[in-house]
């Protein structure tokens, strides 16, 4: 693209993908994250940052007390604390939820009794889910992706199908009020349009 093309992007006030450059206001909502050790660290530090510089209150929700290890890739990242357990959080205090990837991260959630409970009533109360990576596991044991239309991971592709759902190979989708996307390369995409659901602009 000329450097012409780019200042015409950007004074039409969309950058160079079509996106939205302007924020949506969410000052004061309430996101919960759902991890637990060995999450992709980038997938929830990406978007907490956009989320918090837009306003929005991120509470780190965890199976346990304490701290979860976030990874980059394979290699060992930083610690979080976690603010509260998962089993002591309730849905009907949170504005929507955000599901980060990494294979251990997403692979423990799964079968994590209260972590279901917890996306399946933010659900009932058609609040957003964001979900990135590997995280649509947890979706699918939750039972909430038959239907439904989503991106991740290259390899859960299969197990989405075989859940009732449809995989795109896209940088990020957006069914109803679930936003999806693939890899952290995505997470711009994938904030933009998640600020767009929580921040209720068509």
């Amino acid at each position: 693209m000329t450097r012409r093309g780019r200042s015409a992007a950007h004074s039409s006030g969309f950058d160079q993908k079509g996106y939205s450059m302007a924020t949506p206001s969410v000052s004061g909502k309430k996101v919960a994250v759902l991890v637990t050790d060995g999450f992709e660290q980038a997938e929830l530090t990406g978007p907490k940052q956009a989320l918090e510089a837009a306003g929005a209150q991120v509470t780190i929700l965890a199976p346990k007390q304490g701290s979860v290890q976030g990874y980059n890739h394979a290699d060992k990242a930083d610690s979080f604390p976690v603010d509260r357990t998962i089993s002591d959080a309730r849905p009907k205090d949170f504005d929507a939820v955000l599901l980060p990837g990494g294979v251990q991260n997403a692979d423990a959630l799964r079968v994590d009794e209260d972590a279901r409970t917890f996306v399946q009533d933010i659900a009932k109360q058609g609040k957003p889910i964001a979900v990135i990576c590997h995280g649509p596991w947890l979706l699918i044991d939750a039972g909430l992706v038959q239907g439904r239309t989503l991106t991740s991971w290259p390899s859960l592709k299969v197990d989405l199908l075989n859940a009732g759902a449809r995989w795109v190979d896209e940088e990020v989708h957006v069914d109803g009020q679930l936003v999806s996307s693939r890899k952290p390369d995505d997470i711009p995409a994938f904030n933009a349009q998640f600020l767009k659901l929580l921040g209720g602009a068509s």
